[in-house]
């Protein structure tokens, strides 16, 4: 079943697109303000609302998994009605069809002829809850406009807008009524994050501020969709050193060799990775991109991807994720670390 939001009908802002290309100064204004629209409904999640916002300005989707009731849905809530762009959610359930998501053809009798229906994967922010709690058939729906941005029906090719961007959210596999996303779905996810429990502090916050109002009713857009285009546009100028290329393609081909991975990481892997650190550089007030962006980006963007070897984990009683976790420790441990002067990384 879909879901249209309210933002969904805010119109195309003409003007923000008119205005100049944003500097750094005002690359992190906006930026803050929109974290700071999320952090609003979100206690004491700062890191998940961080990605959530560097994943969208990456031009990226996000992964969001955990056990039930810990805020996946309100982090992508709260993240589409940050900023004034069409959104829809959809609830993925086990009956719910690929023609729901992608759109269908549909004949009309007056004209004589098939008109497309878009489904409801035609948006800037498409809120895919629960995607493991749908049939693979449905899942894979979304493979081809999550890479290239359009949907194929009866043989016709239609744009998706743009920006783009899927927020996903998953149970872990060990609930009931869940399927496991196929490797090619989780390789075009450009990074998971997991929520956690809140701590005492902030669990007590959420009991006196929500009693008797729902923190979601109370925000916003605080950013049209023409912001978020000049953001996405700063981000991409964000330069790259070559020494920092190369690092980056140390530690993703390292994983393609090591005897513990059975699946490393993906030349696409390597290109969210770059991304991203651009993003997370200008959120720092950089024009360029540091070795320790890189580090700090590695296991959002690469764990979700790489699959260990049953004997890696038998062999140390520890769970995938675990054995992932620790291969990625070791890959930042063993690597090189570029350590020429700023100068170098910055022209």
């Amino acid at each position: 079943m879909t879901e249209q939001s309210n933002t969904s009908r805010a119109p195309r802002d003409t003007v923000a697109e008119l205005k100049p290309p944003l500097n750094a100064e005002e690359f992190q204004v906006l930026a803050e303000r929109i974290l700071d629209n999320v952090e609003r409904v979100l206690d004491g999640k700062p890191f998940a609302a961080r990605m959530a916002l560097i994943v969208m300005l990456a031009e990226g989707h996000l992964l969001i998994e955990d056990v039930p009731g810990v805020g996946k849905t309100v982090l992508a809530k709260a993240l589409a009605a940050s900023v004034g762009s069409t959104v829809r959610r959809i609830q993925f359930t086990p009956d719910l069809l690929p023609s729901d998501v992608t759109g269908v053809s549909i004949f009309n009798q007056v004209d004589r002829e098939f008109e497309f229906k878009p489904g409801a994967v035609f948006a800037n922010i498409v809120i895919a809850d629960e995607i493991n709690r749908s049939s693979p058939k449905t899942q894979s729906a979304l493979l081809e406009s999550m890479e290239e941005r359009q949907v194929t029906v009866d043989g016709e090719t239609h744009a998706l807008p743009s920006p783009f961007t899927v927020v996903a959210t998953q149970n872990p596999l060990e609930m009931e009524g869940t399927y496991a996303l196929p490797e090619a779905q989780r390789d075009r996810f450009m990074a998971r994050i997991s929520m956690g429990y809140p701590d005492a502090s902030a669990e007590l916050a959420m009991l006196r501020q929500r009693d008797t109002v729902n923190p979601l009713d109370t925000i916003g857009p605080v950013a049209s969709r023409g912001d978020v285009e000049r953001l996405i546009a700063w981000a991409r100028g964000v330069f790259v050193s070559p020494i920092v290329e190369q690092y980056c393609v140390s530690l993703v081909q390292a994983t393609r060799v090591h005897p513990e991975l059975r699946l490393g990481a993906s030349p696409r892997a390597t290109l969210q990775l770059v991304r991203a650190a651009k993003v997370l550089a200008a959120l720092d007030g950089r024009e360029f991109v540091l070795p320790d962006d890189i580090d700090q980006l590695l296991a959002p963007v690469l764990a979700h991807r790489l699959i260990p070897t049953r004997r890696a984990v038998s062999a140390h009683d520890r769970s995938g994720v675990q054995a992932v976790s620790e291969v990625l420790v070791e890959l930042l441990e063993r690597t090189p670390v570029p350590h020429s002067g700023r100068t170098e990384l910055r022209s």
